[in-house]
């Protein structure tokens, strides 16, 4: 049994604390944050601002609370749940700068605490904690149990695939009941629950507000709303088209993705690995899956894109480095891909010095000049941290 995994964002989030007076460690629920932290240091001061005794240790006079523990770093859980203390942090952290002094963790997106709380700009810095990366458990499981079970320690590490599924349905229930009403979207339940269900069927789908509005019988800025929550709340992605000076008709809106294939499997309803195999859906689910696991890995050393033509031409995904496009990813559930015209097309506009196909399981092998095929571990390894450096 797995007692707990070392996360890969363990270096980073100990450099910020080292210069930081605040790190906001943000990220789904269950996805780890708490676990994390207490592993980094036991010596923490932690407080969960959804337990009410804790709460009240602050409620009177947080001040003086913070005061007390001036010499530790104090942890503050789910901070979300009590906007109002950014404003004494903001004043206690003005007195003191010493670095590593609070870790806040939150649920919620950045942009969403920063729109209910006083702003800790030049005193906080943020990142985010994503579900276990393939290369974070790859010692215990191999990428179909990762890709099928996503990446939240629940259900990866239940012990059959009946209580996997189940601690996803139960995590599915509970956003919809509580969390997602917790951070601000009031709306019908069984209204968000089919937009989820239809985004999930969509995945990978060029975003279009208005065709969810008719479906749902809603007005387009009530969808954008909604998928602005999902993401807030970490659910879902959306990748953005990348615009270049090519003199030709771009696809100008996102594309949008489950954020945890896990999850996302257990909307479409595919209780063991084999109903996935054959079905529509399995392009769209491991390419999902394949994106989302090269921005855990690289985080924001990179930026993504997907790169799109009326005319045909399409790459999956573009990965940017300070403004330039450094590589092509096309995504194919294959060992022996085969590529069509428009994806050729597509690396020429982008003129990207090097390019990948990136396929579940295949030892590397190069397709043509600039292009080679890969295995997804062995990009995630040996070739995505190039594209940083």
């Amino acid at each position: 049994m797995v007692k707990y995994l070392s996360r890969g964002i363990e270096p980073h989030i100990r450099s910020l604390l080292s210069y930081f007076p605040a790190v906001g460690l943000v990220g789904a629920r269950q996805v780890g944050k708490t676990t994390l932290i207490k592993a980094l240091d036991p010596n923490f001061v932690y407080l969960d601002l959804e337990d009410d005794r804790d709460r009240a240790k602050l409620s009177a006079d947080p001040h003086f609370f913070f005061k007390a523990y001036e010499d530790r770093c104090v942890v503050l859980d789910e901070v979300q749940q009590m906007p109002q203390i950014f404003r004494q942090l903001r004043a206690v952290i003005d007195e003191n700068r010493r670095a590593g002094r609070f870790i806040l963790l939150g649920s919620a997106s950045p942009e969403l605490l920063r729109q209910s709380s006083e702003s800790l700009a030049g005193r906080i810095a943020y990142t985010e904690l994503h579900p276990f990366n393939l290369l974070e458990i790859e010692t215990f499981y191999d990428w179909k149990t990762h890709w099928f079970q996503g990446g939240f320690a629940g259900s990866l590490l239940a012990p059959n695939l009946e209580l996997s599924m189940e601690w996803r349905r139960n995590f599915i229930k509970s956003y919809l009941e509580r969390d997602l009403p917790r951070l601000g979207l009031r709306s019908d339940p069984m209204l968000v629950r089919r937009f989820w269900q239809m985004l999930a069927g969509y995945n990978g789908g060029v975003w279009q507000a208005e065709k969810f509005a008719t479906s749902l019988g809603v007005s387009g800025p009530t969808v954008r709303s909604y998928l602005s929550f999902m993401e807030d709340a970490f659910l879902v992605s959306t990748l953005q088209p990348w615009f270049a000076n090519v003199g030709k008709r771009l696809v100008k809106s996102p594309k949008v993705y489950q954020r945890d294939s896990g999850i996302l499997h257990a909307w479409l309803g595919f209780d063991h690995l084999d109903n996935l195999l054959g079905n529509n859906a399995l392009a769209a689910s491991w390419e999902g899956y394949v994106i989302e696991q090269i921005k855990n890995v690289a985080r924001d050393r990179l930026s993504y894109f997907f790169y799109g033509t009326h005319q045909g031409a399409e790459c999956d995904m573009v990965l940017v480095k300070g403004g330039i496009p450094v590589a092509g990813v096309e995504i194919k559930f294959s060992s022996a891909p085969v590529l069509s015209k428009g994806f050729y097309i597509a690396t020429d506009d982008l003129n990207t010095p090097i390019n990948f196909v990136v396929v579940p399981d295949a030892t590397d092998y190069q397709m043509k000049e600039n292009l080679w095929v890969v295995g997804i571990a062995s990009f995630l390894k040996n070739h995505l941290p190039r594209l940083w450096e």
